[in-house]
């Protein structure tokens, strides 16, 4: 028989002995299921701590500024309860409906100048609104794109006009313009209403609404354009598509939509009217009484406030006026609160759609 042939191996593969090394090499490696878990992460790195810290430190910043904000309001509050807690005491609520104001023999009485704030300002939103938004709709659905640009140029510069310089033209234009030609014609077409009965001095309620009127249009144009300018293009398009003529579609698909957005414009021209203190001074006559008529003379609150604080001679004088200031402050609240009722009833809640 021939010689017994030794088993092959494949190269690499390890022989006995070779296996038996392995297997005790093996055996002195430490089992992975018995050794205790360790830890192996990372610290972050130092920029990563830095953004984090850079950003709670950012966060911070704008709660103290959010704070500080609301700080303001509060201190303001606080000075003029303080200041006017002489005439409330005096006076109480009856402050607000008392139509005497004598600073000689101590009897003050804020209803004149409320009923001038209010019925100047009414008159400037009667005339600047349908103005305003009629500039609005022009400029973004029906001028040409050439001319956008200067018109709303043109317009916004309005506002940057100081107060006074509106003062002064309306004392040597306005006032002449409406004494001469506006006031006799009303006088004579709508007398019947009570509204422009009286002598025509030019110097009255209807001279300070003009004025308030010129300056509020450029907030309510420019805040009602940028509105209109975000009503989604397809809802035109559809409007175009079935049949609309451009003043259907720009009064169901572009206005109606817009609507919340001019409601706040409005506001926001408003609570600029309440406010203004120096053109409304120069032409509303500063007269501490209360007049059907819009030819007559009037004042607002912030122009008795501008008139008579730096020659109050006693302090309840001073007092009233500093009260006067905390009923404007109180007018404006009730207003906006009464705003915003106003654009929950048109929109019932309802947001305006933007594009998507």
């Amino acid at each position: 028989m021939g010689a017994a042939r030794e088993p092959h191996i494949p190269d690499g593969q390890p022989t006995g002995q070779s296996f038996g090394a392995a297997a005790a090499t093996r055996s002195n490696q430490p089992d992975s299921s018995k050794v205790p878990f360790v830890n192996q992460t990372r610290e972050a790195p130092a920029w990563k701590k830095s953004v984090i810290n850079l950003d709670s430190g950012f966060k911070g910043l704008m709660l103290v500024a959010a704070l500080v904000v609301l700080g303001i309001v509060g201190l303001i509050v606080a000075e003029l309860m303080q200041g006017s807690a002489l005439a409330w005491q005096k006076f109480g609520i009856h402050f607000f409906f008392g139509s005497e104001w004598d600073p000689v023999s101590g009897g003050f009485g804020a209803l004149p100048f409320i009923y001038g704030t209010v019925v100047s300002s009414l008159v400037a939103l009667f005339i600047a609104v349908p103005l305003a938004v009629a500039v609005a709709v022009f400029v973004t659905e029906m001028c040409p794109k050439p001319l956008r640009r200067p018109i709303s140029y043109a317009t916004e510069l309005l506002a940057a006009i100081p107060s006074v310089i509106y003062g002064l033209w309306a004392i040597f234009i306005l006032v002449p313009i409406l004494r001469v030609h506006v006031e006799p014609w009303l006088m004579k077409y709508f007398s019947w209403t009570g509204l422009f009965t009286g002598p025509a001095y030019g110097i009255g309620m209807l001279a300070a609404g003009v004025v308030l009127a010129i300056m509020i249009v450029p907030i309510i144009s420019s805040i009602t354009r940028e509105v209109l300018a975000v009503v989604p293009q397809p809802q035109r398009e559809a409007a175009l598509a079935l049949g609309a003529t451009r003043w259907e579609m720009i009064r169901m698909a572009v206005l109606r939509n817009a609507r919340a957005g001019i409601m706040g414009a409005v506001i926001l021209g408003l609570g600029r009217a309440l406010g203004e203190t120096m053109a409304v001074t120069m032409v509303i006559g500063n007269s501490p009484s209360i007049a059907k008529s819009l030819l007559a003379p009037g004042y607002t609150m912030a122009s008795v406030i501008a008139n008579e604080f730096n020659e109050a001679t006693s302090d309840l004088h001073r007092s009233a006026l500093i009260e006067i200031g905390l009923a404007l402050f109180i007018v404006t609240i009730i207003v906006n609160i009464l705003a915003g009722l106003m654009v929950w009833t048109v929109t019932r809640g309802t947001p305006a759609r933007t594009n998507a």
